[in-house]
């Protein structure tokens, strides 16, 4: 037979855990601000040296695909350009 105190045992123990949960997130959801914040501090320090941040943002998304996925889509870039004159 259930006390009037188990619900509440059972409610505190979850409510403890969904705290942790959503701690965890907003620990994490700041650690990904600042990572944010770091990565806009390496491109402005680029772009105060000289480089081309936009192009530096392409080349780092070329280097998370594939190298076969990238020569495909540069041939059809090309293909497109040749059938609009663009060359």
């Amino acid at each position: 037979m259930d006390t009037p105190d188990a619900p509440q045992d059972s409610y505190r123990v979850t409510a403890d855990e969904l705290r942790q949960f959503i701690e965890r997130f907003e620990r994490l959801e700041a650690e990904k601000k600042d990572l944010a914040d770091q990565q806009k501090e390496v491109m402005a320090e680029a772009k105060a040296r000289g480089y081309d941040t936009k192009v530096m943002r392409k080349v780092i998304a070329l280097r998370k695909r594939e190298p076969d996925d990238i020569a495909e889509e540069e041939a059809v870039l090309e293909l497109y350009k040749d059938a609009l004159g663009m060359r």
